[in-house]
């Protein structure tokens, strides 16, 4: 349940973005503002951080698939209650939109559903098109479901190749272009979730915005994503499962020894990507098979990888709050806000101790 006053006094750090910080603002009818009201307020002490964003986040999917609008609505409690206030789904067979209407959820960015081939992505995930020339209509349908994002699944086993099955790309080279064109024509950005080496010069030519994992990228890849701008997010959690996945999937040598190959270089690869001047968002990945409200364990490995604390912080949150085009803590922005009693900044462990989270200007425990 919400807690607090009509009026709020944010009083300690409050972190404003990279450069600036104060020592104080308030919230007057559910927004920040830096002038003192006249009328009575609640006070709360701390360090103060612009809501936290999961960039690759699934609300409404679960292992098997799609999952009922109250299991979807615990998910995004879950999510709120680890600080987490703004959510880019990167994908979701469910249809979440009426979260939309609910103050105490968080903010939500939609992908619509995952753009996949039959039997080229996880069972009852995706959206199955009949034929890969089916891409640059079906990219148009879901930019429209959802919030300026659109979701491919880039590359994944192709099992057709019996034995000798591995990470194959999904779509042709011209197809995916004419997809990437068509989704900015509509006005979304698209991210694809990428495996494999073999995908990332494609999704490079034919202007992605976002790349999810990124796993198979070479150093050649990384200048190339670095000098284009591209964010990479890095989903630590998801990626450490990769051994266990090459473990089931055994019998399909040349997948196998790729898989737990990125798995094991996992840290590496992060950081890499971090020195080369990428971008490297925070996601989970939550959904499937990863626990929502995990942001401050996916923020930890990114910290144990090499990223600096500060910008693995700043990653989670106004920095990316930014590029999605959400303000973080302005005059007259919704005040949506975590507040700690010790500076996340110095440790991303801290962010596993919210002391208050305050979402649209309502506090909730954590």
């Amino acid at each position: 349940m919400a807690v607090g006053g009509p009026a709020l006094h944010l009083r300690g750090t409050v972190v404003l973005d990279d450069a600036r910080e104060v020592g104080e603002v308030w919230v007057v009818d559910g927004r920040f503002t830096f002038t003192r009201p006249t009328i009575e307020t609640t006070t709360l002490e701390g360090v103060v951080l612009p809501g936290l964003v999961d960039v690759h986040c699934h609300i409404g999917l679960a292992a098997d698939g799609r999952v009922p609008d109250d299991v979807a609505e615990q998910q995004a409690l879950a999510d709120r209650d680890s600080g987490v206030l703004l959510v880019r789904d990167a994908g979701s067979p469910a249809d979440t939109g009426w979260v939309h209407a609910r103050d105490d959820l968080p903010r939500l960015i939609r992908s619509g559903r995952h753009l996949a081939l039959p039997k080229r992505y996880l069972r009852n995930y995706g959206r199955e098109l009949a034929s890969p020339d089916d891409l640059p209509a079906a990219v148009v349908e879901e930019a429209d479901r959802g919030d300026g994002w659109v979701k491919l699944v880039a590359d994944w086993i192709d099992r057709d190749l019996g034995a000798d099955a591995d990470l194959r790309p999904l779509w042709p080279r011209q197809v995916l272009a004419d997809a990437i064109t068509a989704a900015h024509d509509a006005g979304a950005r698209v991210t694809a979730h990428t495996f494999a080496t073999e995908s990332l010069d494609d999704l490079l030519d034919a202007g992605i915005d976002c790349l999810e994992h990124a796993t198979g990228a070479s150093d050649e890849h990384i200048d190339r994503i670095a000098a284009a701008g591209i964010p990479v997010t890095a989903t630590l959690l998801q990626v450490a499962q990769f051994p266990a996945i090459a473990a089931q999937g055994a019998r399909f040598g040349r997948f196998a020894a790729r898989m737990a190959a990125m798995g094991e270089r996992r840290y590496e690869h992060v950081r890499n990507l971090h020195e080369a001047g990428v971008r490297v968002l925070v996601g989970t990945d939550a959904g499937g098979t990863i626990g929502h409200g995990r942001i401050a364990e996916e923020a930890a490995e990114m910290a144990r990888a090499g990223i600096p604390d500060r910008d693995v912080v700043a990653a989670a949150s106004w920095r990316t709050r930014a590029w999605l085009g959400v303000p973080s803590i302005e005059e007259g922005a919704s005040a949506d806000a975590v507040v700690y009693a010790d500076d996340p900044r110095d440790d991303t462990r801290r962010l596993r101790n919210a002391r208050a989270v305050l979402l649209r200007g309502s506090t909730f425990p954590p």
